[in-house]
């Protein structure tokens, strides 16, 4: 029996986890992470998008209670009625302009290079949003209006540029919109369940002809590794947000892809999707 295919599933499963929700793009480590390990082919692409069901579980499952009350207060509660029409408007950007341009970015944006480049740019935007002054108007999520939703929808919608961050775009745009770390924090959380539900089923049903029973045993190491260490992720993050900023995450940001270009332009490292 072939182990390879199951250690890079461990391997991806581990790096979408720890990734997915924190401002560091787990799509760019994806890429990254895939080409070194020789699976960037077009299962190795769907696989990447798949595992994110992992990590979607693991935030359901921290947020249950949360979303049990939700679905439960749809019918009577304003409330929730509110909640649920704030998630669905920031949702639409992406959505929208996923559809239209989303094949050509894929083909022309989706390779190493590009990657580390948008980790370095990213970093300095989140330096710079640090070091602006935070004036706080939206302190919790239920707070939010549908222009603040639609304004998050816009910055979520600048990751389909791989290297952005889906959840660093969130929540810095949330910080430069008015709302508090907690808030943005767990909205950008909130947020992620349709969107990477939504990409998860699209790419399912798109490329099924690539799903067979021989690689079942991938999918679930994968599915299980992403589980657990979003999981752990998530319950890290919301205990450091309560005492520290996002200023680490941009000099990670900047050294990982300075590295990544560096190993590129001295032919240290072979990016061949780049």
């Amino acid at each position: 029996m072939d182990y390879y295919p199951l250690l890079q599933a461990l391997i991806l499963g581990v790096v979408e986890g720890l990734t997915e929700f924190l401002p560091v793009s787990s799509t760019g480590h994806l890429i990254l992470v895939g080409d070194v390990l020789h699976f960037n082919d077009e299962k190795g692409k769907l696989f990447e998008i798949v595992i994110q069901s992992g990590a979607i579980f693991a935030l359901c499952w921290e947020y249950r209670e949360r979303i049990v009350r939700v679905i439960g207060g749809l019918r009577t509660e304003r409330a929730a009625q509110r909640f649920t029409l704030n998630l669905a408007v920031a949702f639409m950007p992406l959505a929208v302009l996923g559809l239209l341009f989303g094949k050509a970015i894929k083909a022309g944006l989706f390779n190493p290079v590009t990657v580390a480049t948008t980790f370095i740019l990213g970093g300095f935007i989140i330096l710079w949003a640090e070091r602006r002054e935070h004036r706080i108007r939206v302190d919790d999520v239920d707070d939010l209006d549908l222009i603040d939703a639609f304004k998050l929808g816009l910055a979520q919608a600048c990751a389909l540029i791989p290297g952005t961050s889906r959840s660093g775009a969130t929540i810095i745009g949330g910080l430069l919109f008015g709302l508090s770390r907690k808030a943005a924090t767990e909205f950008s959380f909130f947020l992620a369940i349709p969107t990477l539900l939504g990409a998860t089923v699209y790419q399912l049903y798109k490329e099924r002809h690539l799903l067979v029973m021989d690689d079942l045993g991938m999918w679930i190491v994968g599915f299980i590794a992403s589980f657990v260490s979003a999981f752990l992720c998530v319950r890290w993050l919301l205990r450091f947000i309560s005492s520290h900023d996002f200023t680490v995450f941009a000099w990670y940001r900047i050294a990982f892809g300075c590295v990544v270009l560096a190993t590129w332009q001295f032919g240290l490292v072979d990016w061949t999707a780049g």
